[in-house]
């Protein structure tokens, strides 16, 4: 075991002080949110893409029966696609104007469940840079500080530099949280805005399907 890592890490812990305290727990839980919402928009996305797959040849075939007891059995998956095309089926007497009306709720309801949290990552993202740069100022402030009760002798640029070098962990350690979070939530955003286009989509067919018919 190599003991002077070990040590060099307490040093970095004792230099970053409190403030990277908080970011390394900000880091975990950044870490456990975007965890959640990947294996959480994998899941429904998937499940609603093999549902609509599936029910696609019974929509043009007029098998509405057999697309609403499929439906009927995935929104207990609590699968997006099914709660979309069970409200169309349950009012597919409505015109078609209310019908576009019922799909765009439900649809936007959707997204927006897959899209909860993704605040939290955007909040990280913008944030944990100045707190990184906080910790840094705090750290300067102390490498100073510890200048001017230097004497004579040891006084010297080795003497700021070396805290003012160890302050910017707190800047680093900000950035290391905030550069994921922010290509997680621009990602997940764009995935769940591109799924809501495909429901709008399926709910188009559906429609068209239904009046045609």
């Amino acid at each position: 075991m190599d003991f002077s890592n070990m040590s060099n890490l307490r040093e970095l812990f004792a230099a970053g002080g409190p403030v990277l305290i908080l970011l390394i727990l900000l880091s975990v839980y950044s870490i456990s949110v975007i965890l959640e919402r990947f294996f959480k928009l994998k899941k429904s996305i998937g499940m609603s893409r093999k549902l609509i797959s599936y029910t696609r040849h019974s929509i043009h075939s007029d098998n509405y029966e057999k697309v609403a007891d499929v439906c009927s059995k995935e929104m207990t998956k609590n699968t997006p696609a099914a709660h979309v095309m069970m409200a169309l089926l349950e009012k597919r007497s409505l015109p078609s104007s209310e019908l576009k009306e019922i799909a765009s709720s439900v649809i936007d309801w959707e997204v927006t469940k897959l899209q909860s949290r993704l605040s939290v990552l955007g909040t990280l993202g913008s944030i944990t840079p100045f707190i990184g740069l906080f910790g840094t100022v705090i750290g300067v402030m102390h490498a100073f500080k510890d200048l001017a009760g230097a004497t004579a002798s040891t006084a010297g640029a080795s003497v700021v530099a070396a805290g003012i070098a160890e302050a910017l962990v707190n800047t680093a350690a900000g950035l290391f949280v905030a550069v994921p979070a922010v290509i997680a939530y621009n990602y997940f955003l764009s995935k769940t805005n591109y799924f809501g286009k495909e429901l709008e989509n399926i709910a188009d067919e559906i429609i068209f399907q239904q009046k045609r018919g």
